[in-house]
C-alpha cells in the first residue's frame, strides 16, 4: 500500500495570529516532529472589515456559528481596520518570520491586505493585483533576506491576473485552490506555469458542527480520511494554533501513531513529476460561504 503523507499549509491571516498562533504551532510541531509550509499575510490586519461578509455573503454568519470561528479571533481583532487602526503583521513581528524558517519550516506569502485580497480580487485592475503581490514580496525578501518561492491566496480567490502575476515572480509553485492532485492551471482560456499544490481535505471552520464532527473528535475525523500518497491539510494559526490548538494536539499525536509524516508542500513537489493541466475556476464547495479556486478536468 502507498504510503499516506500529510502536507501542512498554515495560513496566517492576522496580527495576533502572527503573534501567538504561530508560536505555539512552533512548539507543537516541533513537540511531534512534523513539518509545515506557513503561508504569512504581510500588511495591515483589517479583519474588521470582514464582517460585512454577513451582508453580502449567504450562509457566512451561519457558518461562523456553526463552526466556531468567532472564537479564534478576539474582539480586538474584529475592530482592526474598522474602529481601531490595522495594525502591520509582519512587520511587527519579523522574528517570528525568521523563527518558523530557523525551525526548517518553509515559509511563504500570503498576501499583503487579506481581506482586500479575498473580497475584491475580481474587480481588481491588474495593475493592484501586481502592486499586493509586490509590496508582499518586497517586505518578505527584506525581513528574510531571498524572495519568496511560494504563495497562497487568501480564501483560495484568484483571477487570470493573479495567477499570470505570480508567473511574472518566477515561483517554485503555489497552493491557491482546492482539488485532488498537483497541476498547472488553465483559467478563462489562459494557461499558466506555476505549478498548484491544491488543498485536498476540508478545512476545520467547514466541517465542525456538521455530522456530529466536534473538536473533540475532528482528529479522528482526519485520521479516518486520508487518501494514500499525499494529503494537503490547510490549518490556520487563528484555529489550529489558538481556539482548537488541543484538537491539533490530537491530530498530530495521531498521526504519529499510524506513521503518516508531515511534510512540507516544498518537499511534495520534489516528489513531483509530469502534472496534468486542469482547468481552475472559482465555485462552490460544501461548508464553506462564498466562491473558491477549484481544480476541474484535465486539459489535454
Amino acid at each position: 500500500m502507498t504510503e499516506k503523507i500529510v502536507a501542512l499549509k498554515v495560513d496566517v491571516d492576522t496580527y495576533a495570529g502572527t503573534r501567538d498562533g504561530v508560536p505555539n504551532l512552533l512548539s507543537d510541531l516541533a513537540r511531534f516532529g512534523a513539518m509545515a509550509t506557513f503561508y504569512f499575510s504581510m500588511g495591515p490586519d483589517n479583519s474588521g472589515k470582514a464582517l460585512r461578509r454577513i451582508f453580502t455573503r449567504k450562509g457566512f454568519l451561519k457558518k461562523q456559528l456553526r463552526s466556531g470561528a468567532p472564537s479564534a479571533y478576539s474582539l480586538k481583532t474584529m475592530m482592526y481596520g474598522v474602529l481601531l487602526p490595522a495594525p502591520m503583521i509582519a512587520a511587527s513581528f519579523p522574528h517570528v518570520l525568521r523563527e518558523t524558517e530557523r525551525q526548517g519550516h518553509e515559509v511563504g506569502i500570503h498576501c499583503w491586505d487579506h481581506v482586500k485580497w479575498h473580497d475584491y480580487l475580481p474587480w481588481f485592475p491588474k495593475h493592484l493585483t501586481a502592486m499586493e503581490l509586490g509590496r508582499a514580496s518586497a517586505l518578505f525578501e527584506e525581513i528574510l533576506g531571498h524572495r519568496a518561492a511560494t504563495t497562497a491566496a487568501p480564501g483560495w480567490t484568484v483571477s487570470p491576473d493573479s495567477l499570470e502575476v505570480q508567473d511574472a515572480l518566477g515561483l517554485s509553485y503555489s497552493s491557491d485552490g482546492r482539488g485532488s492532485t498537483p497541476f498547472y492551471p488553465v483559467m478563462a482560456g489562459r494557461r499558466f506555469r506555476t505549478l498548484q499544490i491544491p488543498t485536498t481535505l476540508p478545512t476545520a471552520d467547514e466541517i465542525l458542527g456538521e455530522n456530529g464532527v466536534t473538536p473533540a473528535n475532528i482528529h479522528e475525523y482526519y485520521r479516518g480520511n486520508l487518501k494514500d500518497g499525499l494529503n494537503v491539510l490547510t490549518i490556520h494559526a487563528e484555529m489550529e494554533g489558538g481556539a482548537i490548538r488541543q484538537s491539533f494536539i490530537r491530530l498530530l499525536d495521531g498521526l504519529r501513531q499510524d506513521g503518516v509524516r508531515c511534510i512540507t508542500l516544498g518537499e511534495a513537489v520534489a516528489g513531483i513529476s509530469g502534472a496534468p493541466a486542469c482547468a481552475f475556476s472559482m465555485g462552490e464547495i460544501p461548508g464553506r460561504a462564498g466562491l473558491v479556486a477549484i481544480q476541474g478536468d484535465v486539459i489535454p
